[in-house]
C-alpha cells in the first residue's frame, strides 16, 4: 500500500509490475499515513476509509473498491491514525483551530455524526498516534517534544510527559504493553 505527495493511494502485490487497484488518483491533499485494519478488509489514508469485500482482487477483477467514508478530521493538517480494536473506531491526530488534536471518530454512523470524542493534549497539534490495545490506551505525541497517555475507556488524558525537546515523530509499543518508545525529529 503506497501513498504518495500527489494524494494518490495504490496498492501493489508482490510479482506485478503495476498496481492492482488505485483508492486515489492523484490531485489531492498529500497522503500522510496509509494502513490496513487488523481484519485486513479496510484501508486508510487519514482523510479517507474504505471498505471493500476483497481489498486484493485477482488480476482478472476489474472492481474497484467503494468508497465508504470521508470526512475532514482536522482543519489544519492530519498527520497520523489508528484503528482502534474493531477498526470501526478510529482516533486521528492533528491539528485544528480549536485545538482538537486528538479525535475518536464512529466509522458506523453517518459522517456529521461521527466524531465520539476529540482531545486537547498537545497546543500545537498531535504528529504521532500509536495504540495499545490490552490496556485500551491511546499514546500521542506532539510538535513540542510532549507525549500524552489517555485511557480509552474513561476518555480521559493519564499523563502527559515531556519526551524530548523537538517534535515526537514516531512512538513503538512493545507487544506485552508494558513499555512504549518514542522517538523525535532531534
Amino acid at each position: 500500500l503506497t501513498g504518495a505527495q500527489d494524494g494518490s493511494v495504490r496498492m501493489f502485490e508482490w510479482g506485478h509490475a503495476q498496481q492492482i487497484t488505485c483508492f486515489r488518483s492523484s490531485g489531492n491533499s498529500r497522503v500522510t499515513r496509509v494502513r490496513f485494519n487488523y481484519q485486513g478488509n479496510k484501508v486508510a489514508d487519514g482523510m479517507f476509509l474504505y471498505l471493500c469485500s476483497s481489498l486484493f482482487p485477482s488480476p482478472q477483477c476489474t472492481v474497484i473498491p467503494r468508497l465508504f467514508a470521508t470526512w475532514q478530521c482536522h482543519n489544519k493538517t492530519a498527520n497520523d491514525f489508528v484503528f482502534i480494536s474493531s477498526s470501526s473506531l478510529i482516533a486521528t491526530a492533528g491539528l485544528s483551530s480549536d485545538n482538537r488534536n486528538i479525535c475518536l471518530w464512529d466509522t458506523l454512523v453517518s459522517p456529521t455524526n461521527s466524531l465520539v470524542h476529540a482531545f486537547v493534549c498537545h497546543d500545537s497539534g498531535a504528529t504521532v498516534l500509536a495504540y495499545a490495545p490490552k490496556h485500551q490506551l491511546l499514546i500521542s505525541g506532539g510538535r513540542k517534544g510532549f507525549t500524552c497517555v489517555i485511557d480509552l475507556r474513561q476518555k480521559q488524558q493519564q499523563q502527559l510527559l515531556q519526551s524530548h525537546d523537538s517534535p515526537v515523530k514516531a512512538i513503538a509499543v512493545d507487544p506485552t504493553e508494558e513499555y512504549f518508545v518514542t522517538g523525535s525529529a532531534e
